[in-house]
């Protein structure tokens, strides 16, 4: 006699929320997903709160869910998408809290690619938009993804072209970047030191995936003489913390990574900067 194996109704409710979903990228509520399922609304809650916890649902504005990475892009929804509707909130809540300007970015073919970007009144005015692309050596979203990049990559883009000098600060020589780049890799951060635009400091963080691989950066932009040594410190920080949100909010699983964090403040200049405030990324460890 063949013994029927026991069906586990827990996975089939599961299932059903998943199900519900009628379009990759919509936003659903927990009612919603629950009244679609024909489950409970308490039940459903249960429910999709463990597939929040396992990633196989992202939370995102208002309460409302979609599905999460994995289960994205297997329904050609492209990583930008999922990366800008997990991290606009936590955006919003650093841009306030430092009253900065937030950018999120990727790196596509040797390029920043902006997927957000928060602002507040009264920000230093950052002439960028969603969907722009800049290029990576001289920022600090460029800098922490090319130096999280293998070897091999890093060489052939350090190869590939003319550095071409935006401002007097900008890293123009081969040697510059990637002694630039070997200092990212060792300290977890980068910095733009007025060499994208002569009058702005930015401040860089890498967004990891699962592995410890950087898929995006986050940064914030301000006016160079507002971004004092500390101040810097304050908002390496910041970074630091809005990005493992957000690595959480990707990759539920995730076991956190430890950053170095300052146990005293540093820093000199540049010899041909004019003014102060750069902060030395070997004496922040």
């Amino acid at each position: 006699m063949v013994v029927a194996t026991p069906k586990n109704y827990s996975v089939m409710k599961a299932f059903a929320i998943l199900k519900a979903f009628q379009d990759p990228a919509e936003w659903v509520t927990s009612s919603e997903l629950s009244r679609r399922a024909n489950l409970p609304e308490a039940s459903g809650y249960r429910l999709i709160q463990t597939l929040q916890d396992i990633g196989a649902l992202v939370r995102g504005p208002r309460g409302r869910h979609r599905p999460g990475l994995l289960l994205s892009l297997s329904h050609n929804v492209t990583i930008n998408d999922l990366l800008r509707d997990a991290g606009q909130s936590l955006m919003s809540e650093l841009a306030k809290r430092l009253h900065l300007t937030v950018h999120l970015g990727v790196l596509e073919q040797g390029m920043v690619t902006y997927v957000a970007k928060v602002s507040v009144p009264g920000a230093f005015p950052v002439h960028t938009r969603v969907g722009a692309q800049l290029e990576a050596y001289c920022s600090g979203l460029g800098k922490v993804l090319l130096a999280a990049l293998p070897e091999q990559e890093v060489d052939s883009f350090v190869m590939d072209g003319e550095l071409i000098a935006l401002t007097p600060h900008t890293i123009t020589t081969k040697s510059g970047l990637r002694a630039e780049l070997k200092r990212v890799r060792e300290h977890g951060y980068a910095l733009d030191d007025r060499e994208h635009q002569a009058n702005m400091r930015c401040i860089a963080a890498p967004v990891l995936d699962r592995e410890g691989r950087a898929v995006a950066a986050l940064s914030a932009t301000d006016d160079a003489a507002r971004m004092t040594a500390p101040r810097q410190l304050e908002i390496r920080d910041a970074l630091y913390e809005s990005a493992a949100v957000l690595r959480q909010k990707l990759y539920p699983a995730s076991q956190p990574l430890p950053y170095r964090r300052p146990v005293a403040v540093e820093y000199t200049v540049r010899p041909s900067a004019p003014t102060p405030g750069r902060v030395r990324p070997d004496r922040l460890r």
